[in-house]
């Protein structure tokens, strides 16, 4: 009997690509705060992870949303510092968590292999 690596690594492969993809954007809100008319993006996480297990539906590139500010800047600028901070800082330690779940999962498949 194989190991099927698809189920024994759940849907963390999935999650972290899908933060990989998110911090990006979230970089790119950061990097042009003060750039007049850029629209801050996001990807709504479980919007996206409930369509990645979808069985049925094509694994393409996240939906990618513009977010709407609290307060619109005069320039056009709808990046809040203070929410792209705080929304990164919240990323990162769900990468850092998904990251860790995966790296248990291939512990636990290595003691399986060698037979611990």
């Amino acid at each position: 009997m194989g190991i099927s690596f698809e189920r024994a690594l759940s849907n963390h492969p999935a999650a972290l690509q899908l933060r990989l993809s998110r911090a990006e954007l979230l970089s790119a809100n950061l990097a042009n705060v003060d750039t007049p008319n850029f629209q801050a993006k996001d990807i709504d996480f479980a919007a996206e992870m409930q369509r990645s297990l979808n069985k049925n539906s094509q694994h393409g590139a996240p939906e990618v949303k513009y977010r709407v500010p609290n307060q619109p800047a005069a320039d056009g600028n709808t990046v809040e510092l203070n929410v792209e901070q705080a929304e990164f800082s919240k990323n990162h330690l769900d990468y850092q968590t998904s990251l860790q779940f995966l790296n248990s999962k291939f512990l636990g498949l290595k003691q399986a292999i060698e037979g611990k």
